[in-house]
Formats: structure tokens, C-alpha cells, sequence
């Protein structure tokens, strides 16, 4: 079958074009051809992205040097092949020196669609070493974001805890009819905002450690379609549509929140008018050497959430870059460009791929695809709010280097009845328990990293002291900073920060009534 091919002819002589014509005929190629024979016909058909040029070396007008010198300062890299009825070793030389990707003598047309045919699969070279080396840059890129965000993470999370909790603090002391309290919900507000944009560089970058279980897709689906309802206008008609029988994958249930909250954010995005959007999940089969397939699906079983939208759709030029990290449409200050590219990032995390189909104009279909698994369906305890929990009297000891994050715990201990105790490292922590072995103290909050001595090992110590002891650990490092201290293992509590006095005071009435 012909090979298509655009071709632009530099040539003054139209039987000579018809002679490299023939060639490219009898070299298997199906030519779309110009022959132009001026500079300006030559800058006019250059722009229309031929896939090879073809000059003549000299002609009365133009010539092929000149031809080719225009071509590489306008930055193209399109293959340019001279063909002479003489060329000579100086002349070729030059030729090499300007650009030219090859040459060959018009008494020797018959190597045409060889040189052709190299042209074109150097091109093709350098488009896969081009797209390795963006790959390459892409993943230098995110690796020092990575490293960034872990970096900041655990000031930033402390800094956070304190905006958030003396925020909650003084709201818990005002009427709701206070003036100041719009204000500083605002304050909190923002706070939780910036605690979300955080955990999302942290996914985005994988420095978050993923805790994966089997579940079900289409309950988690139905257990959030309330909250899908609240994130769209009231101008935008939902419709959710579940397969029972779509199957179980195995992933972090708080990353498919976060998947399925970005692409119903981004869908309604795109419907500033309003419109309809439509979330379906179900399951597919993908055998073999299946026509269609997309890129970077493997045969076997899956099950997909799908979000779509009869909104503004995309450009082929949007969605080329629609993962990249930090690439927006949207106005300054309207988004941060890591949604999808977070969507991304959790699906690959659980073994799946994303695709997109979107025309301009008529909306857009996402879907998420995950391997499907047996169950039994799994679950992770949510985190316990601790508004309603009622007041203590025990003994407790808070372990904190941040002074600051350490005073707001007690803080927030001392106003729910508890006996509070502190230090500022385990070192510390273990000289006071020295001390003071005839105090009761039945709860330690301690974080995990600290200077002199870390939590870790100053609990196992303190355990021998006062029998019984339970431990909450606490962290505003990122989970790969805490995988090797043991912390984030099963059985162990863990609260991570930032928290609020509400989840500390909770977390701790919760651990103290408890049997374990």
C-alpha cells in the first residue's frame, strides 16, 4: 500500500519534478506535491509543514542553499534533501554545514526513496529522543518538587496546626453570632485549603505512601454522590449511573475521594453556563491484541469510573498537555494545574490508566480504568472528630519539639478536664518520667521525629515505667520520612498533622476508652 508523503519540490524544471515524481511513485510512496521555483512561493509552502523538501541546487531565481539556510533559521527541522546535476566535495561539505539531510546527483535519482525513506525515520528518531528527553526533564521536575514539598511539609503542617487550631480555639469561645466569627472561619477556611493543596503535591510527587484495600467501586461511588452534589451549581443536572456487578479494585479509598472530586470539579469547570454532567462506573474486558486498546492497557479485567460533561471541551492542543504538571486554562488564581495530573498519578499508583475524549465545543469523557480484584471489601477508619466527646480527668504527657504545635495540644487538652504534662524530645520526656514514676499517666502524644531522642524509642521506654501506657504518634512528615520508624504499621496510632483540637481531643477520649 503507498506510503503518504507531502512533498515540496524546489525545482524550476517541471520534467525534472516529474522525474523525482516517478521515483517517489516507484519507491512506494503516494506523493501530495508543490513544485515552487522562487524565495517567496518557497516561504509561502514551507509553513504548511511539508513532510520532505526536494531542491534543485541551482536555478535562475533560487537556489538550494539559500532554500535550505531559510529553512533552518526559521527553527525547522524538516528533511531537506538537495539534488544536483554536479555537486562537488566543497559543495557538499557546505551543504552538510547548512542543514541539508542528504544529497545525491540527479544520474543517480534511483537512491531517492532510499535517502527518502532515512530522512523520514530520522525524523521519527529524533521526535522519540525528543519525547524521552521531555520524559526525562518531566521526571527531574517533579522529582525536585518532591523533594520540595516533602522538605516543607513538616514546618508548613505545624504552622498549619497552629492557624488551624487557635483558629477553632476562639471560635469555640465566641457566640456564632459574634462579628469576628465570619472572620475567622475564613482564617480556617483558608488553613484547610492549604492543608489540601499540600497533600496534593505530596500524592502528585508520590512522597505519600499509599495504603491500598479492596474496594468496592460503585458503593464508594453512592456513598459520595451527596458530596458531588454539593460541589456543582444548581445549574448543572447530575446523573450518577452504577453497574452492581462493575467489581472491587484495590486502592487508597481517600485517593479515589480525591480522583473523583477532581474530575467532577474539572467537569464542572467547564460548564459556567450549566449543563449536564454524568458519572458512570462499570467494568470491561481487554483480551490480547484488541484493536482499540488504550495506550498502556494490558489484557485482563477492569473496572472504570467514568466523569463526563457538556461543556467547553479541549483543543487537541489542551489535551496534549492536559496531565502536565501545573498547565491551566483557567484565569489566574482559579486553579493550581495539579488536578488531573493528580488524577493521574493515583490511577498509575493503583495499577490503571486515565483516558480522555473530548471534541471543542461538545464536552468531555474521562475514565479512570483499575484492575479488577476479589474481594472482600476493606476499610480504613476514618479519623474521629472529637466535638461531641465528652471531657477526661487522666493523666496525660504531650512530646512535641515545636513549641508552638506542643502549648496548643495542652492547650486544647487542659480546656477538656485532663491533667496535661510536656517536653520538647524523648530525652526530656524520659528524664520527667524518671521523676515522676508515681504520676498515673495512662496517654502519651508524641511525634515521631524529634532532635535527641524520637518518639518510637522514647515510648518503648516509657512503657516500662508506667505499665499500660497507650501511645498516639504524631507527624508532619510525609509517610516515606515515616515508613522506617514503624509508626505507620497496623495496630499503631497514628494522627497526622495538621489536626485540630477537635480530632486531638477525640483521638485521645477515643484511644483511652478503648479495650486495646
Amino acid at each position: 500500500m503507498p506510503v503518504p508523503l507531502k512533498v515540496l519540490i524546489v525545482e524550476d524544471s517541471q520534467d525534472d519534478a516529474d522525474l523525482v515524481l516517478r521515483e517517489l511513485r516507484r519507491a512506494g510512496f503516494a506523493a501530495v506535491w508543490k513544485r515552487v521555483e522562487t524565495e517567496a512561493e518557497y516561504l509561502a509552502e514551507i509553513g504548511k509543514s511539508p513532510d520532505v523538501i526536494l531542491s534543485d541546487f541551482s536555478m535562475p531565481q533560487f537556489d538550494g542553499l539559500r532554500a535550505v539556510r531559510l529553512l533552518r533559521d526559521l527553527g525547522m527541522e524538516t528533511p531537506f534533501i538537495l539534488i544536483s546535476g554536479t555537486v562537488g566535495e566543497d559543495i557538499a561539505v557546505e551543504a552538510i554545514k547548512q542543514g541539508v539531510t542528504d544529497y545525491l546527483l540527479k544520474d543517480r535519482i534511483a537512491r531517492l526513496g532510499t535517502a527518502v525513506q532515512r530522512a523520514l525515520k530520522g525524523v521519527e528518531e529524533l521526535t522519540e529522543r525528543r519525547r524521552l528527553r521531555a520524559q526525562f526533564i518531566e521526571a527531574q521536575k517533579m522529582e525536585v518538587i518532591g523533594q520540595l514539598a516533602a522538605g516543607v511539609a513538616h514546618d508548613f503542617n505545624n504552622i498549619l496546626a497552629i492557624i488551624m487550631g487557635y483558629s477553632e480555639l476562639i471560635l469555640s469561645t465566641m457566640s456564632p453570632d459574634h462579628q469576628l466569627c465570619k472572620y475567622i472561619e475564613e482564617i480556617r477556611h483558608a488553613s484547610e485549603r492549604a492543608v489540601d493543596l499540600t497533600r496534593q503535591l505530596l500524592v502528585f510527587s508520590r512522597k505519600e505512601a499509599v495504603r491500598p484495600v479492596v474496594v468496592d467501586l460503585e458503593a464508594a461511588v453512592q456513598d459520595m454522590s451527596k458530596m458531588i452534589g454539593r460541589l456543582i451549581g444548581e445549574n448543572i443536572e447530575i446523573s450518577i449511573q452504577s453497574m452492581e456487578t462493575a467489581g472491587c479494585i484495590r486502592a487508597d479509598p481517600g485517593q479515589i475521594v480525591q480522583l473523583l472530586m477532581n474530575l467532577v470539579v474539572n467537569a464542572r469547570d467547564a460548564m459556567p453556563n450549566g449543563g449536564r454532567l454524568s458519572v458512570e462506573t462499570g467494568g470491561i474486558a481487554w483480551r490480547a491484541g484488541e484493536s482499540g486498546l488504550p495506550a498502556g492497557a494490558g489484557p485482563g479485567e477492569y473496572v472504570f469510573v467514568g466523569v463526563s460533561d457538556t461543556g467547553v471541551g479541549m483543543t487537541g492542543e489542551v489535551k496534549a498537555r492536559l496531565f502536565e504538571p501545573f498547565f491551566t486554562t483557567k484565569a489566574a488564581g482559579k486553579g493550581t494545574g495539579l488536578g488531573l495530573a493528580i488524577c493521574q498519578a493515583i490511577v498509575q499508583q493503583s495499577g490503571g490508566l486515565i483516558t480522555v475524549d473530548s471534541t471543542q465545543g461538545k464536552g468531555s469523557e474521562f475514565r479512570a480504568y483499575f484492575p479488577k480484584v476479589d474481594g472482600p471489601v476493606e476499610s480504613i477508619a476514618n479519623p474521629v472528630c472529637g466535638a461531641r466527646q465528652s471531657n477526661g480527668t487522666e493523666t496525660l504527657l504531650v512530646v512535641e519539639d515545636d513549641h508552638s504545635v506542643r502549648d496548643l495540644a495542652c492547650t486544647a487538652l487542659e480546656a477538656k478536664g485532663y491533667r496535661v504534662f510536656s517536653a520538647p524530645n524523648g530525652q526530656e520526656a524520659l528524664r520527667w518520667a524518671g521523676e515522676n514514676t508515681w504520676l498515673p499517666v495512662r496517654l502519651v502524644i508524641a511525634d515521631v521525629i524529634m532532635p535527641l531522642m524520637g518518639g518510637k524509642i522514647m515510648s518503648e521506654a516509657l512503657k516500662t515505667v508506667y505499665p499500660g501506657l497507650k501511645i498516639i504518634f504524631t507527624s508532619g512528615h510525609t509517610d516515606e520520612a515515616l515508613v522506617p520508624h514503624g509508626v505507620l504499621d497496623k495496630g499503631i496510632v497514628f494522627m497526622p498533622k495538621p489536626y485540630t483540637p477537635a480530632t486531638l481531643t477525640g483521638k485521645v477520649r477515643e484511644l483511652l476508652d478503648s479495650k486495646i
